[in-house]
């Protein structure tokens, strides 16, 4: 399957993401249990948490060098509402 890709994202809170997709679709991805993963510990701080980028190719959201999150995961895993 092909998914489609991230066109935005907003911080809705300390911890949840409301992703929109090229689709027009829209899921809300919440990080807390990536924070159990200790490469995911810096998105414990909400100011490096809001601080995010869409990919220029819409297949991920990036924090840094070392943190994304795929548009897969997140559209897979996200919640509609």
């Amino acid at each position: 399957m092909q998914y489609p890709k991230i066109k935005s994202a907003l911080a809705i809170d300390d911890h949840t993401l409301l992703v929109e997709f090229s689709n027009a679709e829209k899921r809300q991805y919440d990080i807390t249990k990536l924070l159990e993963n200790k490469m995911f510990s810096p998105l414990k701080n909400p100011s490096f948490f809001k601080n995010f980028k869409v990919d220029s190719t819409g297949y991920a959201i990036i924090w840094n060098e070392d943190i994304d999150i795929s548009k897969y995961e997140i559209w897979q895993h996200g919640g509609t509402g």
